[in-house]
């Protein structure tokens, strides 16, 4: 008899749906609101408004990037490097 055993796969949840019903259902979430009805790419001020409400929630001790600026500093990089992703550069044809 074999002592080890395989561990029991859930039917249950997302990860166990076969990839293109995953697929189907990510798709759904992309398209659920329309472009006009997404209010903080309509208004950045919004955006920005609730961005510093969602920090100020956060218990001061436990914001990791107000007690370390280098990591915040290099976060900021990352979001901004992963923005241009894919984006070509135009180059100047004055002369």
């Amino acid at each position: 008899m074999n002592t080890l055993q395989q561990p029991r796969k859930s039917n249950r949840g997302f990860a166990s749906m076969d990839p293109e019903k995953q697929r189907l259902i990510a798709r759904k979430g992309g398209q659920s609101v329309p472009d006009e009805k997404r209010s903080f790419s309509q208004n950045p001020e919004l955006a920005a408004k609730a961005g510093r409400k969602g920090g100020q929630s956060v218990n001061p001790d436990k914001r990791s990037f107000s007690r370390d600026h280098a990591l915040a500093s290099e976060a900021g990089r990352k979001g901004g490097h992963a923005a241009h992703v894919g984006v070509v550069k135009q180059t100047s044809t004055r002369h």
